[in-house]
């Protein structure tokens, strides 16, 4: 049997009593180390689990799945996700492999970034399609988070931008140091996007006073959650990773007031400002 196995968001102690189980029954145990991080390292886990854990980074997922596979029809293999194991489309490609060899799998649910966003106050069912935003370079400054941002919100929808992380390497085994994404570098690169467009006279879906909330770290005991502006949230320091922004669309008053909790001062007035036209029925 194949399991794949989420671990939650915090750290060793996240995982469901399930996935203990399973992963004590395993004679192999992968963690992928590519889509997300939690707030401890592989030590912790293996002195939690009881288990030797083997890195999976991207070039073993994507290329290697063989090895991950192997013996997998005659013993017990799991595949630990940060978050939830169908969070990333990778897993999906794993899931697909081992069908096609013969292998069954099993697939053992946690939280994730996607329903545990919930606690900075807007309301599930009011996201539209969720973004990344990536680092650009000199010669490489996609902004097509941008124009799916302004969809949802002509939807009145709200939009969870999940931040560039880079853990791995790029190209040819072509290793990079780990960086993570801000929720201050994510508002920047928006920021920059919106000027651009003001300059080249294009009507505006959001602008540098759109009200946003960061998050950093949900689901551990160090979590934070910031409501500001898009201005406001550029000189935000939210700490260690992992970090999303989410661009509000339309409010509706419960919301609101949830904003209000975690409102930067002066992000105050702009709530203060939204008034019954903005809500939803």
């Amino acid at each position: 049997m194949l399991y794949l196995i989420g671990l939650g968001l915090g750290d060793a102690t996240d995982i469901t009593v399930k996935g203990l189980q399973a992963v004590k029954s395993c004679s192999r145990v992968y963690l992928e180390a590519y889509t997300s991080i939690l707030t401890v390292g592989k030590e912790a886990l293996e002195e939690y689990y009881g288990k030797q854990l083997i890195l999976a980074d991207r070039d073993l997922v994507e290329q290697g799945a063989d090895q991950i596979l192997e013996d997998a029809d005659v013993t017990d293999v799991a595949f630990l996700v940060v978050g939830d194991p169908f969070g990333a489309t990778t897993h999906s490609d794993l899931v697909l492999r081992a069908v096609n060899a013969g292998i069954p799998y099993k697939v053992i649910h946690n939280a994730s970034v996607m329903n545990a966003v919930g606690c900075c106050g807007l309301q599930l069912y009011n996201f539209g399609e969720t973004v990344s935003v990536v680092f650009w370079t000199e010669t490489w400054r996609p902004e097509s988070f941008y124009d799916k941002i302004c969809k949802n919100r002509t939807a009145g929808l709200h939009t969870l931008c999940l931040e560039s992380l880079v853990t791995d390497f790029r190209g040819k085994k072509i290793y990079e140091p780990p960086r993570f994404m801000t929720v201050s570098q994510a508002a920047d690169q928006l920021i920059q996007v919106i000027q651009r467009r003001r300059e080249e006279g294009e009507e505006l879906g959001m602008t540098e006073d759109t009200v946003c909330v960061g998050v950093a770290r949900l689901g551990s005991d160090e979590q934070k959650i910031r409501v500001g502006t898009l201005n406001q949230l550029v000189s935000c320091d939210l700490g260690a990773p992992l970090h999303s922004l989410v661009i509000t669309g339309r409010l509706h008053p419960l919301e609101v007031d949830m904003l209000r909790v975690n409102a930067e001062p002066n992000a105050l007035e702009n709530l203060h400002m939204i008034d019954s036209s903005t809500y939803t029925s």
